[in-house]
């Protein structure tokens, strides 16, 4: 189905003041207040909001939306419906990550399953990319085939609608009581396949410096001297983990009181001292090199060993976020050529 740019925004905040379909809240993304920050980042619809939906990913994750970086897990909240829309495909990635890790039969984390079931998500394909953007590095796409309810494509001032679930079809059809939606008449297909080439062709073109096998293994085989070198720019912020969109890690703090029983979840870090931390004060990695190290297997080696795909899903954000600018693409192409062997 086709629909107008302007028709399809004047649904959402429809959506925001008259709550249909029972949306309680519709989050976009948003250009940055700051002139010079040329950024997106996700806020609530008003009237005098002008959503980015074909631009490249927000500054913070869409995890951050359903792992909140503190919450309460007990009592449990079960979160209200709502509608995102502007995810990316680099996000939507992340979820193959997330819900395998956080959804599973050994154990489920009721407050991420409450936002994954409470919330529809509305895709949109990119239209322009930033200088950290990798994703065709880690073999991912400017656009999703995954995990969405519905998806945009621009064309010009329309946009091509894909159903990607159930609740997707739902949504459209609340969205046809309210807008004209139309058939494609033309080539609309093919318009859509030339951009989301164009796209992949500038970020096969900005990443080619940084090719490398696939065969991750040989990351673990590296030159330790190679990570003490790399990690003497790091200072252990753990900005980079913060705002991985497949980072999952936490603490859980008993914030109980003597009329009720409280469980607070917190984001962890592998990259701080304390991580991991036990009784008397040991620590499985006290060296800076062995944090900063663990982070790239991580990625690479354990997410692939646990649910068969790597954690990186090439968004670029711990790029951008790095207190000493680590070139992420640039460690991982480094310490993936085998040590020399010493004749």
């Amino acid at each position: 189905m086709i629909v107008k740019a302007q028709d399809f925004l004047s649904f959402l905040i429809k959506c925001q003041k008259e709550s249909l379909g029972g949306f309680r809240q519709v989050i976009v993304p948003r250009k940055s207040r700051n002139p010079e920050d040329n950024q997106q980042l996700f806020e609530e619809i008003n009237d005098s909001t002008e959503p980015v939906l074909e631009s490249y990913r927000t500054i913070d994750p869409l995890r951050a939306l359903f792992y909140f970086s503190r919450e309460t897990l007990l009592p449990a909240d079960k979160g209200k419906k709502r509608l995102i829309v502007g995810a990316k495909g680099c996000d939507m990635a992340a979820f193959q990550i997330l819900d395998k890790a956080l959804i599973n039969e050994d154990f489920v984390d009721p407050v991420y399953q409450a936002w994954r079931e409470q919330t529809t998500i509305i895709s949109t394909d990119c239209a322009e990319i930033c200088d950290s953007c990798h994703c065709t590095l880690v073999g991912g796409k400017p656009y999703t085939d995954q995990n969405y309810d519905l998806n945009l494509s621009g064309v010009g001032q329309h946009y091509l609608i894909t159903i990607g679930s159930q609740k997707g079809e739902e949504l459209l059809k609340i969205m046809k009581e309210v807008v004209d939606l139309s058939l494609p008449q033309g080539d609309e297909i093919d318009k859509i396949k030339k951009n989301r080439d164009a796209v992949v062709v500038k970020l096969n073109e900005q990443n080619s410096r940084f090719s490398r096998s696939e065969d991750y293994s040989a990351l673990r085989k590296s030159d330790i001297e190679g990570w003490i070198d790399d990690s003497k720019s790091c200072i252990g912020c753990g900005g980079c983990t913060n705002i991985c969109p497949t980072c999952y890690c936490i603490i859980i703090n008993d914030d109980s009181t003597g009329e009720e029983f409280i469980k607070v979840r917190s984001a962890d870090s592998c990259q701080l001292h304390g991580y991991a931390r036990v009784a008397g004060g040991d620590t499985p990695r006290p060296k800076m090199y062995q944090r900063f190290r663990n982070r790239y297997l991580c990625k690479f080696d354990y997410m692939k060993s646990n649910f068969d795909m790597i954690g990186c899903t090439g968004c670029g954000r711990c790029i951008d976020v790095c207190a000493g600018e680590i070139e992420f693409r640039e460690v991982v192409q480094k310490n993936m050529q085998l040590p020399k062997v010493q004749e």
